[in-house]
């Protein structure tokens, strides 16, 4: 498997070419971008990394949770198309495979009945896209109240019957209301991407990769088991200090974890 971390969790006060290089120098084999509004810029950070030899393979979407594909919406929907649009731009310049997508959100207006059906219908609308572009849409279980049990999640994927519309796995995500371990048997091959972060229940709160509530053993087992061999990226907090060292820490944490 591959190690990864999401461009955030690199130190943002550095230019492009040092968080690269970090990124390089810890050890990853690719950072995960956001969407980039002026493709001027992508096309610098895409030649920074061929320069440092470090791959961008996917790009998490900027307005999926602010203009989900489960709103009633419809100029709210098709200003989530347009942001998709940019975002499949962004990492058909950067050479990513993988565009991350929010699904649906649920709330105390848009019930879980609505948000299901309207996604699905929208999800026409996202496959067109991710097939014109030939780039995979993952879709991501969050804390949105939506596809909370994987015979769903796995259902929901069969329904849009699409190549490109994979899922994009956060096994931390999970850990609140389920095993990890138990959703990757459950998605098998559907899985795409996989985000990894840790969850301690007894706190409520997201931690770094090694404490915490996930049983890494099985976790990797499961990945294994389903012939899943691509990239395990961190979406990992900064420290308050010295943020460099948490970089090289969860290089370290994946190292440990891909030797399980």
């Amino acid at each position: 498997m591959l190690k990864g971390i999401y461009f955030a969790s690199l130190p943002q006060d550095l230019p492009w070419s040092e968080r690269l290089e970090l990124a390089k120098k810890a050890g990853y084999d690719g950072v995960e971008l956001t969407t980039m509004d002026d493709l001027n810029e992508c096309k610098k950070v895409k030649k920074i990394a061929d320069d440092i030899g470090i791959a961008l393979p996917s790009v998490m979407d900027a307005m999926h949770w602010k203009c989900p594909q489960s709103s009633p919406d419809a100029n709210i929907r098709q200003q989530g198309l347009d942001n998709l649009k940019k975002s499949l731009e962004t990492a058909s310049i950067v050479g990513a495979d993988t565009i991350l997508l929010v699904p649906g959100v649920v709330s105390e207006d848009v019930s879980y009945e609505d948000a299901y059906n309207q996604a699905l219908e929208s999800m026409e609308d996202v496959k067109a896209l991710a097939e014109e572009y030939k780039i995979v849409v993952g879709l991501e279980n969050v804390w949105n109240k939506f596809l909370l049990s994987p015979l769903e999640f796995r259902d929901f994927l069969d329904k849009v019957d699409s190549e490109y519309i994979k899922a994009y796995f956060d096994v931390g995500n999970i850990i609140l209301y389920g095993f990890p371990e138990q959703w990757i048997y459950t998605l098998g091959e559907r899985i795409h991407k996989v985000h990894v972060k840790n969850f301690l229940r007894s706190t409520y709160t997201f931690t770094h990769l090694l404490y915490g509530d996930v049983n890494w053993p099985k976790v990797i087992k499961a990945l294994r088991d389903i012939g899943y061999d691509s990239y395990l990226t961190a979406e990992l907090p900064n420290y308050n200090y010295c943020n460099d060292q948490m970089i090289y820490d969860t290089a370290q944490h994946l190292d440990r974890i891909i030797q399980l």
